[in-house]
């Protein structure tokens, strides 16, 4: 094994997936686990993020071997896939953080603070671009909720992916949101606790974010994006007014809603007999992804 190229080859759900640990720009390590079809010659690759960070390879794994029905089918579709790991969310760390600045200090690298989670997803998609099987021109992202605002941030400043999908975005820092009193701060930790903000209403969370910061961050969006929402979320509103701002804005944006009791329905999960649970609407949403994906790489 190469020190400096670690890869480590396991079957995790009845697939062969490779688990590598890739550089991120303040030299720790990111772990990806990652499938790819077996065809030859450089194929798009599908990054996938879900929530909050945090979990390292322990997370990565269990992501292959028991959330691996949306790699299925990526696979299928000739996509290499990965599912990525990255540093936990810091609260208000992107609002409060300002944006990061890459200098030199006797010889090395020397930043004004520490990169936040979407950057760490920012070093992996430059990273995966490298490898010899990757076409570095067809890159596609999928993030859900936590990992549905990372492609909203990413977007509004890295132009280096070809398409991205935000399901269940939960953008509501990226908006730049004020919460009402369904949410609280915790007094322990003096840090926000918006489990229970109940945010469904368009118009009402049209009336607590701040526009003029929301505007300057989507102006700078380039990559089509396809926002996905779910009718019964608390935060549907955060999901369907993320759409309406870039629809507004100009920006290449589709919409798409689905009816499904399960958060992160995108992503079906294995049931105690071992088989993937996969309902009707959870086909249908993939379906949708994977269509959006094809034309996207296809141009």
């Amino acid at each position: 094994m190469d020190p400096e190229n670690v890869v480590i080859v396991e079957n995790l759900g009845g697939a062969e997936c490779e688990l590598r640990y890739l550089e991120v720009w303040d030299g720790l390590y990111a772990p990806i686990g990652l499938r790819r079809p077996d065809r030859e010659g450089r194929v798009p690759i599908v990054l996938l993020a879900s929530g909050n960070g945090g979990g390292g390879m322990p997370w990565v794994r269990d992501a292959c071997a028991n959330r691996g029905h949306i790699m299925d089918r990526l696979v299928e579709a000739g996509y290499a896939c990965a599912w990525l790991r990255y540093r936990t969310e810091v609260e208000l760390g992107y609002n409060l953080g300002g944006p990061l600045i890459r200098d030199q200090r006797q010889g090395r690298e020397l930043f004004n603070r520490s990169p936040l989670e979407y950057e760490d997803e920012i070093s992996v998609i430059e990273k995966v671009k490298t490898l010899p099987f990757v076409d570095p021109e067809r890159v596609g992202l999928v993030g859900m909720s936590h990992g549905g605002e990372m492609v909203l941030k990413i977007a509004s400043e890295y132009h280096g992916a070809r398409v991205a999908v935000a399901a269940e975005p939960a953008a509501h820092e990226y908006l730049a949101l004020t919460p009402d009193d369904t949410a609280f701060v915790n007094q322990e930790t003096q840090l926000r606790n918006i489990e229970s903000m109940i945010m469904t209403d368009v118009d009402k969370v049209r009336a607590r974010i701040d526009h003029e910061t929301a505007a300057e961050r989507i102006q700078g969006i380039q990559t089509p994006i396809l926002v996905m929402g779910r009718e019964s979320d608390e935060l549907q509103g955060i999901f369907r007014l993320s759409y309406e701002l870039l629809e507004a804005a100009g920006k290449d944006v589709d919409w798409v809603s689905y009816d499904h009791p399960m958060h992160g329905y995108i992503y079906p999960v294995r049931g105690p007999d071992g088989e993937y649970r996969v309902d009707e609407t959870q086909r249908r949403s993939i379906d949708t992804i994977v269509d959006y994906l094809r034309r996207h790489f296809a141009e």
